[in-house]
């Protein structure tokens, strides 16, 4: 079976920015990974992670490219992991995060569940909408939560430039 999806680029600005992509049900998420870059026009090179995700978009357990996990946690490999044992119709949904200094974020849906076709080279870019900007667009994370990034700042207002109010040795190495 062929699976459609539609990978959107997490975007605040007008244009909205996506491709439809069609892929092997029996592809790895790395096969997913290699497409999407290549369809947003990435060399592929940066470390990349897929969240699975519930219908609220919630950021669920996650597929990584490289193990950097500790001992005993161990985390799904793209390599290893099959599209059709991660994605299916009560769980079509996806976060994709490529290069993590930059965070280019995309929501990953599954469309569609099709035979293959005769003659189609696979995985297949469909259709492409928008481009996508030269920088990845800016988060903005709510702090509300306990989950959020936000409870890791505290109240001192401590800023990067401020290193030399703090106790430590700078040449310590």
């Amino acid at each position: 079976m062929i699976y459609r999806f539609r990978v959107i680029l997490d975007n605040d600005t007008e244009d909205d920015v996506f491709r439809d992509l069609e892929i092997r049900e029996t592809d790895t998420m790395e096969d997913l990974h290699n497409i999407i870059t290549q369809s947003f026009g990435f060399d592929g090179m940066e470390m990349a992670s897929f969240y699975i995700s519930d219908e609220q978009w919630n950021q669920g357990e996650e597929i990584a490219m490289f193990d950097m996990s500790e001992a005993g946690n161990e985390v799904k490999m793209m390599s290893t992991t099959l599209i059709k044992d991660v994605v299916h119709e009560a769980s079509p949904k996806l976060i994709y995060v490529y290069d993590f200094l930059n965070m280019w974020t995309f929501f990953v849906e599954l469309a569609e569940i099709v035979d293959e076709a005769v003659g189609t080279d696979y995985p297949n870019l469909m259709f492409v909408h928008g481009q996508i900007p030269d920088e990845a667009p800016e988060k903005m994370f709510n702090t509300d939560d306990s989950d959020s990034y936000g409870d890791y700042l505290d109240d001192d207002d401590i800023g990067v430039d401020d290193y030399e109010d703090l106790d430590f040795d700078e040449n310590w190495n």
